[in-house]
Order: structure tokens, then C-alpha cells, then sequence
């Protein structure tokens, strides 16, 4: 393995300064294998799903140190509600607008989408889109005193100070996504260790910044703070610019939706596999919170000027989650065209995400490349 072990690196375990998001419990257990740092993502997974999954990396991870990122938004719908549990989903019901359950209903018509067998139910309806759902998790992650979990990450804002506090005091790290360079300075503020600057090439959740003019904008605004770069990066080449941007690691994310050991459907991956990079777009239509993802009939539908438009976090997931659930359920049955529907988060590396590999194999070449990138900086003329 390259010897690139940046100070960050060197706090956490790590041998190769990559850190990988997945919502796969084998993807994060491999990477961390491979000598990165895997965070699972922790926003589908109810808390019982979440502690069978911490449970399965905690025995398949080699005793290796991971991650846990969960989404505890600022700004919300209803974010005012308080974190004791106060939110109604009820009420959030009664705020979705009977013009945007025709449209879902509509669109899956219009795709010959079928109704879901009776007795089968859809996703989650709330995930864990709010501070209210979400500290449940971070409370049960916290309490897992025998864990190899290292670092908690937010995914959306500064993370509460308590949640901060708490995880120091269980001596974890404890890094937040940002977009701005302000956005930054705010974590900070709130006591986060590391800042993960997101460029807008990202997959998910995203501002409007790339990451060539964000990374070195936020290195220069936080001073001694470790800060990762993240959005379009795929490969050892990517990862050695964002250490001479001044990062101590690189944050990946969509490429590990095409390994071996993902868990994507199907269809969504050989989406992916076949995909370009000027196929993705910057869209509300997956949570109501501008996210990148797969160019699809979904997206497409969502950011018509005809339609209604994206409702607001966490409304607009409450109103798709049965239209997902069904999107995936019937994806490969014969006579519909849910397939066309199906969309998955993703960045515009999608374009370098043209085979499936194991993530053993995905890291080796990272460092490889990493490795001759590294050479070739140091050279002199």
C-alpha cells in the first residue's frame, strides 16, 4: 500500500486516505478491510435495521475501524418541532397537497406501474429525514461500546452540539459535509473534527461549488481542522489532487455503487454501468433537497415546469415512498415500464463507472494510482 498516510490517516488507523460512503454493509466492511475508512449510510435503516447492520460490519470488518453517517437536518418541515420525539407524522400528511398525490399517482400510471400486493407496504415513510428519527440512531450508535466505529458524519448541516458532545465523549470523530465555505466555519462552530468539502459533481445532497474551487476555499477558511474532499472523485489521480488541494483524504461515494458487493438493484446498476457523465442532474425530485442523480422519466417529471414541483424535506419522501417501493418491486416485470422510472443518487464520476469489480480490486487501483500520481508530483525538472 502507498505510504500516504496524512495526519487524519494516522488518527483514525487508516492506510489509504479514502473514506467510502455506501449504505452496504459490505461495501463499508471491505473498504475498511482494504485499509480505508467505509461509512455506512444510515438514512433507509430503522434502528433495529441499523444495529443488525453494525452488528454484521463489526464481525465481517477484520476488526478494522468504520464510519456511520446519518442526516440530521437544519431546515426542515416542521424542524421546529423539537428533538423529544414531538413530530407527527400525521400532520406532515396533511401537508401534502392532494395535487401532488395525483401527479405520483399519475406518473406510475402512466408507467404501468401496479399497485402493491395487498398487505405489502412501502419504504419507511419519514426514514430518518428529521433531527426527531434521526437521534434515535446516533443515541444506539453511541451506546455500542464494544464497536469498531470511529467516525460519525452528518450528511445535512451542522450536526446538534449535543450529538457532537456525546460523540466526543465516546471518543469518536466527528465530521460534516459542506458545501461553503460559511457552511464550514458553522460546523466548526459546533465542535465538528473534520470537514468533508462536497463539490456540486457529487452524488446526493449538493450545492452549486465544484470541488477543484470548494476544497482549497475550505482549507484556507478552517485553518488546522482536517478537511476531505468529495464530488467526482473515482481514482488514485483524483485522490493525489485532492491532497495537493490541501485535503487529508477523499470522500467517495458513487463509486461503490457499481462493485460487486452492492447492494443496488439491478436495473439501477446497469443504469450506472451504461451511464455517462453528463447523465446525471441536480434535482429535488429524490428528498425535495437539490440532490444529484441518474437523468430518468422520474427526475425528468419532477423538474417539468408543468408539474407541481418538489415538496420540502422531509414531505416530499413521505409523498414518493410507496411510488418507490413500487417502482422497485415491479423494475423487472414484464409490462411495465417501472424500469424507466428507477433512478439512484449518483455523481458525474458515473462516467469513469463502467465495469463491476470487487471493492478489494476497486481499492487496489486506488492506491496504485494514487502511488504513481504521487511520484510524478515530487518529480523536478
Amino acid at each position: 500500500m502507498a505510504a500516504f498516510r496524512t495526519p487524519l490517516c494516522e488518527r483514525l488507523g487508516l492506510e489509504v486516505p479514502v473514506f467510502a460512503f455506501s449504505k452496504a454493509p459490505a461495501v463499508v466492511a471491505e473498504v475498511s478491510k482494504a485499509g480505508g475508512l467505509g461509512v455506512l449510510g444510515a438514512v433507509a435503516y430503522t434502528v433495529d435495521q441499523l444495529r443488525e447492520a453494525l452488528d454484521w460490519i463489526d464481525a465481517h470488518a477484520g476488526g478494522r475501524p468504520y464510519g456511520v453517517d446519518v442526516v440530521m437536518p437544519v431546515k426542515y418541515e416542521s424542524a421546529g418541532a423539537g428533538h423529544d420525539g414531538a413530530l407527527d407524522p400525521k400532520l406532515l400528511e396533511q401537508m401534502i397537497s392532494p395535487k401532488h398525490r395525483a401527479f405520483v399517482e399519475e406518473l406510475l400510471a402512466r408507467h404501468e406501474v401496479p399497485r402493491l400486493p395487498e398487505g405489502e407496504h412501502g419504504w419507511h415513510e419519514l426514514l430518518a429525514w428529521t433531527e426527531q428519527t434521526t437521534r434515535p440512531q446516533v443515541e444506539m450508535v453511541l451506546s455500542r461500546t464494544q464497536s469498531n466505529i470511529v467516525l460519525l458524519a452528518n450528511a445535512l448541516g451542522p450536526p446538534p452540539a449535543d450529538i457532537v458532545d456525546k460523540a466526543h465523549a465516546r471518543g469518536l470523530v466527528v465530521a460534516a459535509l459542506s458545501g461553503s465555505a460559511a457552511h464550514a466555519k458553522k460546523h466548526i462552530a459546533n465542535g465538528v473534527d473534520v470537514i468533508v468539502a462536497q463539490g456540486t459533481e457529487a452524488g446526493g445532497h449538493c450545492g452549486e461549488i465544484s470541488t477543484m474551487v470548494l476544497v482549497p476555499e475550505i482549507v484556507d477558511a478552517v485553518g488546522d481542522v482536517p478537511v476531505l474532499a468529495a464530488g467526482g472523485i473515482g481514482c488514485g489521480r483524483q485522490v493525489a489532487a485532492a491532497l495537493a488541494l490541501g485535503a487529508q483524504g477523499a470522500w467517495t461515494g458513487s463509486i461503490w455503487l457499481t462493485v460487486a458487493e452492492s447492494d443496488v438493484h439491478p436495473i439501477a446498476k446497469d443504469k450506472l454501468l451504461r451511464a455517462r457523465s453528463t447523465d446525471t442532474v441536480r434535482s429535488r425530485a429524490l428528498t425535495g433537497k437539490p440532490a444529484r442523480q441518474l437523468k430518468t422519466a422520474w427526475s425528468e417529471a419532477w423538474d417539468d415546469p408543468k408539474g407541481p414541483g418538489a415538496l420540502p424535506m422531509p414531505l416530499h419522501w413521505m409523498a414518493t415512498a410507496e411510488a418507490t417501493t413500487r417502482i422497485h418491486r415491479f423494475a423487472e416485470t414484464p409490462g411495465s415500464r417501472a424500469h424507466e422510472l428507477m433512478t439512484s443518487p449518483v455523481g458525474q464520476i458515473v462516467g469513469r463507472m463502467n465495469e463491476s469489480r470487487p471493492v478489494a480490486e476497486v481499492m487496489k487501483t486506488i492506491d496504485d494510482e494514487l502511488s504513481v500520481a504521487m511520484r510524478r508530483l515530487s518529480w523536478r525538472s
